[in-house]
């Protein structure tokens, strides 16, 4: 199992990992808005499944929603936004060059639930009440 990671090109944390993501625009749904963000970060053409986990981040006043997604085809590029776009295996993440902690916990829970091959139905919600930076974590709530 693999997942698509964005090298941003933009601040904040310009040159780090994350998933493709962003903000909703006006009249369109969290999914809709999942799937135009990965188009325009990482070109990819992808169909958007169920939501995965729900990350609230209170100190930013930020909700973030991670969707599960399929790739329809390996035709993927970076985006204006994006240096660099690429398929990582859990053990090629490159952990310790991620740009959210949300993101990385995403990314634990859902190589956590393959592992242990839970059913895509499953929510996980996670409170982040601090927000700081994967090089700056000191408790990992997942």
């Amino acid at each position: 199992m693999a997942v698509l990671l964005c090298k941003r090109a933009i601040e904040p944390r310009s040159g780090l990992w994350t998933l493709p993501g962003g903000f909703m625009e006006n009249g369109e749904t969290t999914s809709e808005a999942a799937w135009r963000e990965t188009q325009e970060e990482a070109g990819a053409n992808v169909f958007v499944g169920e939501l995965f986990s729900l990350m609230n981040l209170p100190t930013v006043r930020q909700v973030h929603l991670f969707y599960l997604a399929e790739l329809q085809d390996l035709a993927f590029y970076p985006g204006p936004e994006t240096e660099e776009v690429r398929l990582f295996t859990e053990k090629e993440v490159p952990w310790k060059e991620m740009a959210f902690t949300s993101t990385t916990q995403a990314l634990k829970l859902f190589f956590r639930n393959q592992r242990k091959r839970r059913g895509a139905n499953a929510v996980y919600p996670v409170d982040l009440p601090h927000l700081i930076y994967p090089n700056e974590a000191r408790n990992d709530p997942v």
